[in-house]
């Protein structure tokens, strides 16, 4: 590689651009100097998103954009523009809403082709080099493009007028009616409709966690005592933590299965995942008691803490799904392998783990079994005990120690890459995960994590302004953070809050959504844009509602407003909570279960909430067993606040008159700002909350 020519994307700090770098395409990073080049030469723009753990964007890569033949056709008719989508997505996010438009469909790599002007005139996602299972090739696409801009440019250019006002037509929002408590019931309905009985999830296949439907789940059970709602959440986390998609030998879960039953995943292990998964995990655990539960929890926080915290403690985006060529090929396994590494213990792991001679899952690229395996589990550990007259615990130890013989010989091999930058939005989920988990299972040193990716931020990603950046990565901190950087961190620092009771966590919340309120809100049709107004100015200033992989930065908004207005007493900040869910009613109205972070802040907006203020040392015995009392409780209505001397009166004024009684940790439980009498004793105190 070092004696091919590099393009310009050398000097880039994305691991995604840099993996492009030298390709023999032009390539420019999105700047001001490709849309003038485009201008000056009278060119169509490229424009290639995508990012650095995407199988198929490498593949895309491989086929077309390293290929000679098509470079040359690719620098001859446009000027070709690569975007991390990770880095920008705000970019990312309205091309791909033109993709959705014009083709029904996306995902990247997603390959837009426009104007000068940023005007989208044609979108689609993978193209291999030639035409190919009716899929058009570059070689048949580019020509057409060139034919057609030299011919119809004219008809070209209104035509990308035109989709584009339809783009900014469909972003509208307004504020004629709202969400209601009957809003939850259909989204439950919809669930259950989609819901997969037989191996937990919702619809056939592929299967994505979207661990936001279950702890939507997990309050509606809570709102309505419906236990068919909690049972679809624990079977689903059974399966998942079961099957495939779960790294059996180094823990983590990858990003989504492409069959229905969990067992073959698309390998890629994202950061967001992780945080929103073990946030699933952690609420059930609080529900349930479950201890398999709760070593998930802690397997995910081993993974991210092994794998995916930088030497400073911050947290890194993402493991890809190839290494050596292949995807997967790092966590297949051969049946020869495990008895040679495993002996005598090597015929319990393969019955444990479903392993086979020929294979254990099908493989569709190779049209076939290979020889390989996936380890997943087809019934619990106890279970295959008691079936073979063995302990438990004897069984967990081979376990146990069959594992780290199996980790420690895969570490030998080729691994996949790691992107290796710092995203904030990402890293405000991890941290609002390891503070729930601290919650949930007492664990210390989630809050460690937690704490230390925060002092990352604090340093590399807040400007003197107060203002956010998104990207950390070589040493440098850019580009503007969108709604989802802030949104995301508050929701971090609200968590983080409620765990270690630092009055800086909460002021620090307050002060990034006071920046949010006036440089995202809309004021005439309510919610908050994706991009603050000093932002570079775009063909649209989209709002988005969408709970995808990760939920919607209007979605964690508003539930961040509600809490922040439990926590303060700021009506205000609820009123506004209460705008978000008009503003987007006409999007939800019809499938609520598509929107189900909007639903867990509906639920809270239409539910009885708890305000818990201890007054008392945060060192003192009583005080800590409170705290830790009120974390193991599964209560996703409530606030908790720590009142250790005055300090909190200014913040929350509503604890002002608040103080300690009979000399010792006292607990005042408020529902809806009104208080009951204060209470010295744990069974006081849940007495109260129930």
């Amino acid at each position: 590689m070092k004696n091919k020519k590099s393009n310009k994307l050398i000097h880039e700090k994305s691991p995604y651009l840099l993996q492009h770098a030298y390709n023999p395409v032009d390539w420019h990073a999105w700047n001001n100097d490709a849309f003038e080049e485009a201008r000056k030469n009278n060119k169509p723009i490229f424009l290639s998103i995508g990012y650095s753990t995407c199988h198929w964007c490498h593949v895309m890569e491989h086929e077309s954009f390293e290929d000679e033949e098509v470079a040359k056709l690719m620098n001859e008719t446009f000027v070709n523009i690569k975007v991390d989508r990770e880095e920008r997505p705000d970019i990312d996010g309205i091309y791909m809403s033109v993709c959705q438009e014009l083709t029904g469909s996306g995902g990247w790599p997603l390959s837009i082709i426009m104007t000068a002007d940023k005007k989208p005139f044609f979108a689609g996602t993978y193209f291999p080099k030639e035409k190919r299972h009716g899929r058009m090739g570059m070689l048949d696409l580019i020509p057409k493009v060139s034919e057609l801009w030299k011919t119809k440019e004219a008809e070209l250019i209104n035509s990308a007028e035109q989709i584009t006002q339809a783009i900014q037509h469909a972003s509208k929002t307004s504020l004629d009616n709202e969400l209601t408590a009957e809003t939850l019931e259909l989204a439950f309905k919809q669930f259950v409709e989609r819901y997969d009985e037989q191996f937990g999830g919702f619809g056939n296949a592929p299967k994505f966690p979207s661990p936001h439907n279950l702890t939507f789940l997990l309050r509606y059970w809570n709102r309505t005592g419906d236990t068919n709602a909690k049972a679809i959440v624990e079977k689903t986390l059974f399966e998942m933590r079961q099957g495939g998609i779960y790294d059996q030998i180094g823990f983590g879960f990858h990003r989504y299965s492409t069959d229905k039953k969990w067992l073959l995943p698309h390998f890629e292990k994202m950061l967001y995942d992780q945080a929103t998964l073990m946030i699933a995990y952690s609420e059930l655990y609080q529900s349930s008691k479950n201890q398999e539960i709760k070593k998930t929890v802690s397997e995910i926080g081993e993974f991210v803490l092994r794998d995916l915290t930088s030497p400073q403690g911050a947290f890194y985006s993402a493991l890809d799904a190839d290494s050596d060529g292949e995807e997967g090929k790092f966590y297949f396994w051969k049946v020869d392998e495990i008895k040679k590494l495993l002996k005598n213990d090597a015929q319990l792991f393969i019955e444990i783990f479903n392993l086979k001679e020929e294979g254990n899952f099908f493989d569709p690229m190779n049209g076939g079994y290979t020889t390989e395996n996936i380890f997943h589990l087809q019934e619990t550990i106890e279970d295959y005990a008691n079936r073979n007259n063995l302990s438990v615990s004897e069984v967990n130890e081979k376990i146990n120690l069959g594992r780290k013989i199996l980790f420690e010989e895969r570490e030998k091999r080729v691994h996949p890459f790691k992107d290796d930058k710092v995203l904030t939005d990402w890293n405000g989920l991890m941290i609002g995960a390891f503070a729930i988990a601290a919650q949930s299972t007492n664990e210390s040193k989630f809050i460690g994590a937690a704490k230390n990716s925060l002092s990352f931020i604090k340093k590399y990603l807040i400007k003197e302004d107060g203002k956010l950046l998104h990207r950390y990565r070589d040493g440098e901190a850019a580009i503007d953070a969108t709604l989802e950087d802030y949104a995301f961190l508050i929701f971090g620092l609200i968590e983080l809050y409620q765990t270690s009771f630092e009055q800086s966590d909460l002021a620090l919340a307050l002060n990034l959504n006071e920046i949010v309120i006036q440089h995202f809100w809309d004021a005439e049709n309510g919610a908050f844009y994706f991009t603050s107004d000093d932002a570079e100015e775009m063909i649209i200033r989209q709002k988005e509602i969408y709970d995808g992989a990760i939920p919607s930065g209007n979605s964690m908004m508003m539930l961040n407003l509600i809490r922040l207005a439990h926590l303060t007493g700021r009506i205000d900040y609820k009123e506004k909570a209460s705008v978000i869910r008009r503003a987007f009613y006409n999007n939800v109205k019809s499938s609520p279960s598509a929107y189900s972070q909007l639903m867990n802040g509906i639920i809270f907006l239409y539910s009885e909430s708890v305000e818990i203020v201890v007054v008392g040392k945060k060192e003192n015995a009583d005080t800590i067993e409170i705290l830790k009392t009120l974390h193991g409780l599964f209560l996703p209505n409530k606030v908790i606040l720590l009142k250790e001397g005055n300090e909190l009166d200014e913040i929350a004024p509503f604890t002002k008159e608040m103080k300690m009684e009979k000399g010792k940790t006292t607990i005042y439980v408020c529902k809806n700002y009104s208080c009951n009498l204060p209470v010295n004793t744990i069974d006081e105190m849940l007495h109260l909350i129930k």
